[in-house]
């Protein structure tokens, strides 16, 4: 109270001084003392309601005084003990407040000052303020060098008159463009705009990056706070790169550089349909671009739990803040009443390259109640909105999609990266609309094509099912047949799309019992399909039951037992092949990959087998046509008698979802249980299914990769696991040597960029 006192002595400003200790008291005793904003806004609002006040601008000294009072009292309540009042306190408990938010130890803080060890750098910075909530010509506002959420080059930004800059960030009140409006920055100070444009283009020519600067004008007098490089949509980041790279204040590489592969994969999903019919309710701020079409849910913990059931949802809410962090990752959008393109949600949701459209100020939220209100629509819990980042629009309903395309700056960034990247990149895909996405994106070829996905349509699964359940190799025969021309097709349909590029075609990988009935209702209704007898029909389903089905009868080892499944898919391989090769004159070279081989004779039996039927077709054909024959590494035997298995390989595909499932003696259906505790405890750095373990399962590829190019130094070597996509697992093939890494069609251009970087990392 003597500090305040003091301040209005200096200052001659009574309101400035209790507005900024309301101020103190309020993020002190949030951060420091853990006291929940929201108590502090509660009193803040009911006080401006008793003084019948809109902003808390409005307030005088006396309504400030009641503020202060209220919020002392709430933190004793709260906190357990009173405000400090002593300077040296308040700096001792924020400085430990700063240590424990790193996870730093109490014990190693220190009491005194100047006993911060110095191994931890620079932990705490103590400067004086300027003060923008000292009257009508002070303000106080956030700007980006460029547009943050567009990447275009001008200067964006907003500001508030007689402010903290925490007004401007917490969404509490709606900023005002600092340029291009009659309330701006620009209109009402523009000889202050001018000197903060001029710093703008020194900052930027400076960093030679966008810069997020804050600044605070103090009695007409302008104030640079900080810059920093600033957080971008991934938009912006494409196009800020390429426009650098054209202004001259970056090269290619640098450009490529910038851009984070992971959330190249936000830009390549779905925008919405331009002819769509749109019940359009209301609108914000396009804070970050993008659609979002899902269920409503008013609170982080919602959006979790309705997620985790398989919805998709919108976050409603007022205003976000940190704790929301978790319902904001998981939801599809995030829809706020209040705040600018600078505040939480805003920046956040551009971070995650998630949809958001902020500053709804006609938005009324409930979330006691679950519903919210847009002037006479009322939207409750679980009724669908859609959201138009780009626009602000606010949709009742759902709206349809459209798929993107790659071109302009998003081209020319994966043109330059295709310029320097040694890994060829290839995609999992099983049917033409899915290689057809993965060649538009830039896929050069197939690194694996299931099978066993052609085999569950409607169609084809009764087939499938007689061959199954067939008593002798004769009517196992007779249903493949069935099942020949089908496969024949689907091959033809991929062929055609890819154009002669590679094509690596798995057989047969899962047990068969998974494309068997399990339902009482289905086993009948199947028998009466079949006519096969009920009894019959269970006795067969259970023998064909396993105690770990994935470490059982499925991959090669069923094509042993049962060799003429491989026969009809290999022949229906290389029919359509050698039918396209006639008709349309595509030179097509066939990979044909034979599944879970762990021995070499193994693949010696069955590549005998793939050759004689490949053989007896291109003869019955006449056409001279090539194809290749390879496996799967994805046992840890297979890996490390790699030399064995080369003298009968022509390729690996290191099929590492399931190399990691052997090699940890993990299943990736149940390792969510615990696995999350894994990452949260440090026991594990990420996930393994995500990121390639380098130290286990990466020196099982290392293995294989030495042994079979020792015995066969031609052979092409590859991954086709879920792992293709994440760029550090990118990276990591990129210095072990593979030739190409595989992967969903969306994630192809996170593949081409990351395997530029990697070169770039490791030149």
């Amino acid at each position: 109270d003597d500090t305040v006192q003091g301040l209005i002595a200096q200052t001659k400003n009574e309101r400035m001084a209790y507005d900024s200790y309301r101020r103190l008291i309020n993020m002190f005793g949030d951060v420091v003392m853990g006291v929940d904003h929201e108590y502090f806004e509660e009193i803040l609002d009911s006080v401006k309601k008793k003084k019948g006040v809109k902003l808390d601008t409005e307030l005088d000294v006396k309504g400030l005084k009641e503020v202060v009072e209220g919020y002392k009292n709430l933190v004793r309540e709260k906190a357990g003990k009173p405000f400090p009042n002593e300077p040296l306190e308040q700096l001792r408990m924020a400085i430990d407040a700063v240590f424990k938010s790193w996870n730093i130890p109490r014990a190693i803080t220190y009491r005194k000052l100047n006993k911060i060890p110095h191994d931890l750098g620079t932990a705490v910075n103590v400067q004086t303020m300027v003060f923008g909530n000292m009257g009508d010509d002070c303000a106080t506002g956030v700007a980006f060098t460029r547009d943050p959420s567009t990447g275009e080059n001008k200067f964006y930004g907003e500001y508030l008159f007689n402010a903290q800059g925490e007004d401007v960030v917490a969404g509490i009140r709606t900023p005002q463009p600092i340029n291009e409006a009659e309330n701006s920055l620009e209109k009402l100070m523009p000889e202050l705009y001018k000197q903060l444009y001029a710093i703008r283009g020194k900052l930027e020519n400076h960093y030679a990056d966008i810069q997020d600067l804050e600044f605070t004008i103090q009695n007409h007098k302008l104030w640079i706070l900080q810059t920093r490089n600033g957080k971008r949509t991934p938009a912006a980041a494409v196009k800020i790169a390429v426009d650098m790279v054209e202004e001259g204040l970056i090269d290619k590489k640098q450009a490529l550089m910038r851009i984070n592969p992971s959330q190249l994969d936000q830009l390549l999903h779905p925008t919405l349909d331009p002819k769509a019919k749109k019940n359009v309710i209301g609108k914000g701020l396009p804070a970050s671009p993008g659609a979002a079409v899902g269920k409503v849910v008013f609170n982080a913990e919602e959006a979790e739990d309705w997620v985790h059931k398989g919805e998709k949802v919108i976050l409603v809410r007022t205003e976000t803040s940190p704790e929301d962090i978790n319902g904001m990752h998981v939801a599809e959008g995030i829809l706020t009443a209040r705040g600018g393109m600078t505040s939480h949600a805003a920046v956040v949701a551009r971070g995650m390259g998630k949809c958001c459209v902020a500053g709804c100020n006609a938005l009324n939220v409930d979330e006691a109640k679950g519903k919210a209100t847009l002037g006479d629509v009322t939207v409750s819990k679980g009724d669908f909105l859609t959201l138009d980042g780009s626009s602000g629009e606010i949709i009742l309903g759902q709206v349809g999609t459209v798929e993107p395309k790659l071109s302009g700056n998003f081209g020319t960034i994966m043109q330059w990266a295709d310029e320097v990247r040694m890994l060829n990149v290839r995609t999992n895909a099983d049917t033409p609309h899915d290689c057809q996405v993965a060649r538009d994106f830039g896929a050069e070829g197939i690194g694996l094509t299931r099978t066993e996905h052609m085999f569950f349509d409607a169609d084809r699964i009764k087939a499938v099912r007689e061959m199954i359940l067939s008593k002798n190799v004769e009517q196992r025969k007779k249903a493949l047949a069935k099942l020949l021309p089908m496969q024949k097709s689907d091959f033809k349909g991929i062929f055609k799309v890819m154009q002669g590029l590679p094509v690596t075609i798995r057989l047969l990988d899962p047990p068969l019992h998974e494309f068997l009935p399990k339902a009482d209702k289905e086993i009948e209704e199947l028998s009466r399909e079949m006519s096969v007898p009920k009894a019959e029909l269970e006795q067969k389903i259970e023998n064909l039951m396993e105690l770990n089905p994935m470490l059982g009868h499925r991959g090669c080892r069923l094509a042993i037992t049962w060799p003429e499944i491989y026969e009809m898919q290999v022949q229906a391989i290389i029919e359509a092949a050698c039918e396209l090769k006639k008709e349309e004159n595509l030179d097509i070279v066939p990979e044909i990959m034979i599944p879970l081989v762990g021995h070499v004779n193994e693949l010696a039996y069955l590549r005998k087998l793939t050759e004689e039927t490949a053989n007896a077709v291109i003869a019955q054909k006449g056409v001279d046509l090539k194809y290749v024959v390879g496996t799967m590494i994805e046992l840890p035997r297979a890996a490390l008698t790699a030399d064995e298995i080369a003298t009968q390989a022509q390729f690996f595909s290191f099929g590492t979802n399931d190399l990691t499932q052997t090699t940890f003696g993990l299943s990736r259906d149940d390792a969510g249980k615990f696995l999350p505790e894994y990452i949260d405890k440090g026991i594990l750095a990420c996930d393994p299914f995500v990121s390639i373990d380098q130290n286990g399962v990466g020196s099982l590829i290392q293995i294989a990769k030495e042994k079979g190019r020792k015995v066969n130094p031609d052979i092409k070597l590859g991954i086709c696991g879920e792992h293709g996509g994440d760029p550090a697992s990118i990276e990591f093939c990129h210095n072990v040597g593979l030739n190409y890494v595989s992967c969903s069609p969306y994630r192809v251009p996170v593949a081409r960029l990351a395997a530029a970087q990697a070169v770039l990392k490791n030149s």
